[in-house]
Formats: structure tokens, C-alpha cells, sequence
């Protein structure tokens, strides 16, 4: 008996494995059921309750762990696994041969490129000021580079840029670019200034914030 469901236009490839209750061909909101065709590739492993939005183009080899959730026009490349619980949002680009560990969360526009490693709980982010009025007008997340390796619970700035084979250690919060094969340790948190005083990186509005909001 079939547990899970397929939307129209919905491609999947030989010796695919699709678990109890996973979701795939999910229209976004401003789409009709089959608009867009969803490309699963060859022997992929989708585990129960993962739901896969339309538009996703994913190639072979690929795996998740269970309730992993993936929103619409993603790219993925191929022998690429997410773990579980993983959240993925739209427009996001992995390459070939990246592992992703569970419960971590990457921002719409985020890029990473060939056999990087993301351990459990990474963030990204791709935007400095949520709730400023222009804030989907300058939406970038980071760009992980080829073979570099995101510890634990590390929180990646939007527009970083982690270079080639570097290693970024448990619990950092990533705000600037870091090199080709530097290796990233955590330092402590401190308050460096108020919400009311930033202001905008793309000279776009004056105050992203204001107390009378």
C-alpha cells in the first residue's frame, strides 16, 4: 500500500526508496499542483515524513533522514545527504558530495559548493535586518567553499564567505570572510551596541529599526 504522496510532474529516478508519509511535488503558494516539474535522482533515499516542495532539482545518489523539510527551486548535486530534521528554504545551491548533519537550517540563497561538511544545528542566515521594510530586496545567505568543514551550532552571517578546506570550530558565529585553510575557534558573546542605532549595509532606508515602530 502507497504511504505517501506524489504531486503531478513529479520525475523519480531508478531504485529510489521513499519512505511512510514523505511529501514530494508540494506546489508553493503561488502555484498550481504540477506547474512545476520536481526532479528526484537515481537510488535516492527519502525518509518518512520529509516533505519536498515543487521546483527542486536533485541528482543521484541523494539521501535524507526523517521530517526533513525542503522548500521550492533548489538545486542539489549528486551523493549529497541531509540529516535529519533539516530545513532547506528556496534558491539554495549544494554541490556534489556534500554531507549535511541534522537539525541545521539554510537560508534561501545560500551556496555550497563541493564536498563541504555542515555538522548538527548549523545556521545560515541572509538577512542583517528581518524586519526592515527592504530587507528581501538585498537577501543573501553564505557561500561555503569547496571541501570546507562547519562545526556544531555555528552560525553563519549572510554574505560570508567560508573558503576552500577551512575549518570553522563548534559554536562560532561567523560575521566576516574567512580565508582558505584558516581554522575558526568560538570567542564569547558581547554587547557591542542598540537595534536603534544600526544602520543599513546597502544604504537602503536610514534606520532598519526605529523605537516608535
Amino acid at each position: 500500500m502507497k504511504t505517501y504522496t506524489m504531486y503531478p510532474n513529479v520525475k523519480i529516478g531508478e531504485g529510489a526508496i521513499i519512505g511512510d508519509y514523505v511529501i514530494i511535488g508540494h506546489p508553493a503558494r503561488d502555484q498550481e499542483p504540477g506547474e512545476v516539474e520536481t526532479v528526484i535522482g537515481d537510488r535516492a533515499v527519502i525518509r518518512s515524513h520529509s516533505v519536498i516542495y515543487a521546483g527542486n532539482v536533485i541528482g543521484d545518489d541523494f539521501q535524507c533522514g526523517h521530517q526533513v523539510f525542503m522548500r521550492e527551486a533548489n538545486t542539489i548535486g549528486n551523493n549529497v545527504s541531509l540529516g535529519t530534521q533539516c530545513g532547506m528554504e528556496h534558491h539554495v545551491e549544494i554541490g556534489d558530495n556534500v554531507r549535511i548533519q541534522g537539525q541545521t537550517g539554510l537560508a534561501e540563497y545560500s551556496f555550497l559548493e563541493e564536498g563541504c561538511w555542515l555538522g548538527p544545528q548549523v545556521i545560515t542566515t541572509n538577512t542583517f535586518h528581518p524586519l526592515c521594510p527592504k530587507a528581501k530586496e538585498c537577501l543573501m545567505g553564505p557561500t561555503i567553499k569547496k571541501g570546507a568543514i562547519i562545526g556544531a551550532s555555528v552560525t553563519l552571517f549572510p554574505r560570508v564567505i567560508v573558503g576552500e578546506r577551512a575549518l570553522v570550530g563548534a559554536g562560532c558565529v561567523v560575521m566576516k570572510d574567512v580565508p582558505p585553510n584558516a581554522v575558526l575557534m568560538a570567542r564569547p558573546s558581547r554587547i557591542v551596541g542598540n537595534v536603534f542605532e544600526l544602520g543599513c549595509p546597502f544604504d537602503l532606508i536610514d534606520r532598519p529599526y526605529r523605537e516608535d515602530d
